[in-house]
Order: structure tokens, then sequence, then C-alpha cells
């Protein structure tokens, strides 16, 4: 079979093609509905789908464009030009697939796409008859399903204990009571991604003390998986990273497949899981997987659902985000991403569909701001709309331990299919160990290299990240964001990776970021990603102008170097007489970093 084949998606007769205007022209297929842009420029011709690579959304006219080049996404205002194919916000980002565009000897035209071939298509399996009881789906808890599939217990992205991103995010519901001992008896794990809350290192140590040999397969993301395995001292000996797109043979009846995500291939994957030629499609928090193209009819489809996973609107503030806008563009959101999973589940017509990977809660109390304002979509409002555009399709609302029994609910799609927990069993988490994490994280506040200021330049060295034109003023916080008196203040200009006393004179976007002190040092001292501090809600942003800044977080979200800051050079390298004079600090409503720990040891308990 050949690995990929092109179809006419759009045909346009002469008439048509003569009537296209130089710049932007939108046309929509007559046969299937769907869109496309056709660019016209000294008589040449580019074209593209009319969707934003972003997270699917329709491109409209863009009224701030005076050249007739640029559109606008109706979803989060992405902005391409067409001219290009490249996206101007947020600069810096992504490039547009073109499709190709073939003139017929009429003097018509057809828009050709390139077409992958389908991997899972490879030696393909019927479908075998399942006994009851033979493939079973338990849910643990946010992300974590287990899966019996015949002799093989598989589970995936098992996050059971601890927070996530630093202390931003706990775990909604109560896992079962032995959600640990089935991990440890799994004979293979999946884990789809590094974000932590699916990569759990509290989880992973727990695992490594007592199972450290278990199979766990991630797909060979351009960024490793496992790149802060040493650094977290967990041993785990048995991590299998495998390609996109093959099948991985587990025994004679099961086998999996992992995919890319289109929008974050560094990052993100999905996978397929298949046992007696039966399908199981777990999407986990992919924006596009596999380049929007998914088996269809699967037996069961899982895929995240409630959104909330970004610090933004919630933590930025000045200029447009008042609490009202942040209120309506958030329930907006919500609104558009449950819009958005209904019609990709209808278009996809599993059999069943349940929606997981997104039970968290902001419990912390210093982070209950961004609790009450960062509503989610609720996994029942999903289904009911589901179910409404698509009847056929049966629909699961998991809890903790409920069991979906695939052949019972093949047979005759019922209540009786799903198993619920017993009654009586505790479904959300009521209490949370908040000390132990946060104390962990407030130690880096008195680590030896924080004394030294010089610790600014080696850290920002180290990140390379620079030739951009980009200020940002850091500023260490207690957990109410008022800034530390003795912490740090400094600025960073990213065009020379230079450190000012006061911002350039030149033009250049500005961006402020306070970080709670705890957070931001133990990330600079063991050199974590942003992550923790940006999708965990644990600084506060305000930017000048209000533009996104593509590669800046997309450089310490995901492009920091694997092996982190040696400290110890660092050190080594700081004269013995040297004891940095007090950092810059901001004298006004502040407090110190002793009073800060005495703050910290008693709120969080």
């Amino acid at each position: 079979m050949e690995s990929q084949s092109s179809k006419t998606v759009l045909t346009l007769d002469s008439e048509a093609v003569f009537s296209l205007k130089d710049g932007i022209n939108f046309k929509k297929s007559p046969d299937d509905g769907k869109c496309y842009i056709i660019y016209k420029e000294n008589g040449e011709l580019k074209a593209c789908k009319n969707q934003c690579k972003h997270q699917g959304g329709l491109f409209i006219k863009d009224i701030e464009d005076l050249d007739g080049r640029t559109v606008r996404c109706t979803k989060h205002y992405w902005k391409l030009n067409v001219s290009t194919m490249q996206y101007v916000n947020p600069p810096d980002s992504f490039t547009q697939d073109e499709l190709d565009v073939v003139m017929t000897d009429e003097g018509g035209l057809q828009l050709v796409e390139v077409i992958v071939w389908d991997p899972w298509l490879a030696d393909p399996q019927d479908p075998q008859e399942l006994q009851e009881g033979e493939v079973t789906v338990t849910y643990l808890t946010h992300a974590c399903m287990e899966l019996q599939l015949g002799g093989k217990k598989m589970i995936f992205d098992p996050w059971l204990t601890g927070p996530a991103f630093a202390r931003g995010w706990w775990l909604l519901h109560e896992p079962p009571a032995d959600s640990m001992e089935r991990l440890c008896m799994a004979d293979l794990i999946y884990i789809s991604h590094m974000h932590s809350d699916h990569l759990s290192y509290p989880t992973l140590k727990s695992l490594s003390a007592t199972r450290p040999d278990v199979p766990i397969y991630v797909g060979d993301t351009s960024r490793p998986v496992f790149w802060m395995l040493e650094k977290r001292q967990v041993k785990l000996t048995n991590i299998n990273v495998v390609p996109f797109g093959i099948w991985q043979n587990i025994d004679e009846h099961l086998r999996f497949m992992i995919l890319k995500d289109e929008v974050h291939p560094e990052l993100d994957t999905c996978i397929i899981v298949e046992y007696k030629g039966h399908m199981i499609l777990n999407t986990v928090d992919c924006t596009r997987p596999n380049y929007g193209r998914l088996p269809h009819n699967v037996d069961l489809m899982m895929s995240d659902f409630a959104g909330g996973a970004s610090g933004f609107p919630m933590t930025f503030s000045g200029g447009k985000y008042t609490e009202s806008w942040k209120a309506d563009f958030i329930k907006n959101e919500r609104k558009k991403l449950m819009n958005y999973k209904a019609q990709l589940v209808k278009s996809l017509q599993p059999k069943i569909y349940c929606p997981f990977a997104g039970y968290f809660v902001e419990a912390h109390p210093s982070d209950r701001y961004i609790k009450e304002t960062n509503t989610k979509n609720k996994a029942e409002e999903l289904n009911a709309l589901i179910k409404k555009s698509a009847p056929g399709i049966t629909t699961w609302t998991p809890k903790p331990g409920a069991v979906l029994d695939l052949a019972l609910a093949l047979m005759s799609p019922s209540r009786k299919a799903i198993t619920d927990p017993p009654s009586g069993t505790n479904i959300y988490k009521d209490s949370w160990d908040f000390d132990l994490y946060v104390d962990e994280l407030n130690r880096a506040i008195t680590a030896e290299i924080f004394k030294h200021k010089s610790w600014i330049q080696f850290y920002y060295i180290w990140a390379g990240f620079k030739n951009y034109n980009l200020v940002v003023r850091v500023i260490e916080t207690d957990e109410d964001f008022i800034p530390i008196a003795n912490g740090y203040n400094y600025l960073v200009d990213f065009m020379d990776l230079s450190f000012p006393t006061q911002r350039p004179t030149r033009e250049h976007p500005y961006e402020e970021i306070k970080n709670r002190i705890g957070v931001m040092r133990h990330v600079v001292k063991n050199g974590l990603l942003w992550d923790d501090l940006y999708i965990g809600f644990q600084n506060r942003l305000s930017r000048e102008p209000d533009v996104y800044h593509h590669r800046f977080w997309n450089h310490f979200q995901t492009e920091l170097p694997v092996t982190g800051p040696d400290w110890d050079l660092f050190l080594q390298q700081v004269p013995s007489y040297q004891r940095s004079a007090e950092p810059q600090g901001i004298q006004t409503e502040s407090v110190s970093a002793s009073t800060f720990l005495e703050k910290a040891d008693c709120t969080v308990s």
C-alpha cells in the first residue's frame, strides 16, 4: 500500500477562476461544505484549507489588514498571512499547509490535497467476538484508565498522587484505594506526553520502588518524554521509545500504535489500541492528532473535554483584562471547545465515547481566585450534546472505579455494560497533602546559588534564548503576588541577552512576569520548563503591547536544554569573597523572604 495519495477537494470552472479577485478569496465546496482560501497575486495562485492550525477555527477577513493578505481566526484571533502562508500573530510560530493548485485544460482549477496514508490500515484485523469480561476499561482518575485486554493489563497516564504543574493542579477525583497496586501489576503503561498531569513523578517514584522494570511506552517526540528521569531520582529500567504510526505487537491479539500531534509534534501524542480487531482510540490532549486523520467507527473513543489547562486569561492583567472580559472569554472558549469535541465525535462515529483527562482542580487555598475564575466544561454536558447530535453513539461519564465491559456494550449498548463504583465510594477528593509538596518547592528559596546575583546571567545563558526583540521583567513575589523586599527583580533583554538596570530606549515589546518565589527558584534550580509557572497558575503577567510571543514561550515551555544548569560549576566560578549586594528589590508593598517563609508555613497547613 502506498504511503500517500491525493484527492481533489475543490473544483472551479473557468468562469469561477476568471472571477477570482486579486488578494483573498473564500470558497466553499458544494459537495461537503468544507471551506478553502485562494490567494491571487500577479496571476499566481496559492491555496489552503480555511482552518486555523491552532485549534481548527474558521478564518474570516481581518478588518485590520490594509494589504489584503491577512485573515483572522474566529476562535483565538490568530492571524495568517495567506501570501506567505505564515502566521503573523503569534509571530514566528506556524506555517500553514498549502494545497496544490492544478489548472485544467479548460481554464478551470482543482485544489488537490496530499493525503498521508492511514497507518492503522496496515495489516488489518477482522473483529472477533468478545466474551463478557474479556475487555474491560476501568476509570481511575483524570487521564488514567486501566484496560484489561484478555490476559494483559494496560494503563494510560498514571497520575495517582501529588500535584501537577508544581502545586497548581490537584486531582479532582479520588482514585480507587487500590490504584497504586493496579499500576504496579500492569503489563504495560502508556504515557502520552511529559506534562505532569500525565507524567507524574510522585506516582512514578512510588511505582519505581516496587516495580522498576514495568514496560513503559512513549512516542518518539523531538523532546524526550523522560528527559527529567535522572534528575527526579526515579529509577525505571524498561522505558520504550517507539516510532509513530507503527503497530507494536504485544501478543497474538493485542497491539497498539502511537500517533503524534500536528500542532505540538515535540510534545503531544495519542494512541490506538487494538485487541482482536476491536479498536480503542485515546486522543488525550492532542490539538490536531495525526494531522486530523483518525480512524472512524472505533469501538471506544476517549478525549479531553474540560478546557482550563492554560494560564490565559486568568493570570493576565492590564488593558482589556477586566474580570468581566475574562469571564466572557472563558465562557465563549469553553462553549467553542464543547462544540468542537461534539463535532469531532460526531464525525468519527465511535460506538462509545468517554470524555476524560479534565478532572483537575486548583485546590490550594492560595489559588482560590483561579479556581473560581477558571470554570471548566462538564463531561455530562458534553455527552448530552453528543447524544443530541449523534444519538447512535453511546456515551459514558466515568466515575473513579467504574468499569465498562466492552463486549456487553457492543452487544446491547445499555446501562448494564457499566458497573458503577460501590455505593458510598468517595468520588471527589476532599483533602490534599499540600504541605509535603509546597515545602519541597520552598526549600529552593534558600539554595546557595541564589545568594549570588550572577545566577541570573548564568541561568539565562544556559537557557539559550536570544536574538529576539523582547524585554522581560521578572519579579519574585509571595503567595499573593506581592513583590518580596529582598527578592530578585530584574530585566532581561533578549535582543542581545543583556541584563540592563532600566528598559532600553529602542522600541521593544515588554512583558512583566511576577512569579511565586518558591516555584520560580525550584524551576531555575532544577532547569525545569516554565509550564510549572504558566500552566500551574504560579505567575501573573502583563504585556505591552498585548501580543503573544510564541518564540519566547515556546522556548521556555518546550525547548530548554535537556541537561540542567551546572550549578556546581557556577559556585566554583563565583569568587569565595563575593557575596552579591542586595538585589534590586521593590520596597513598596513588599515582604521579606524570611517573612514569606514564616507566612508560607502557616498558610498551607
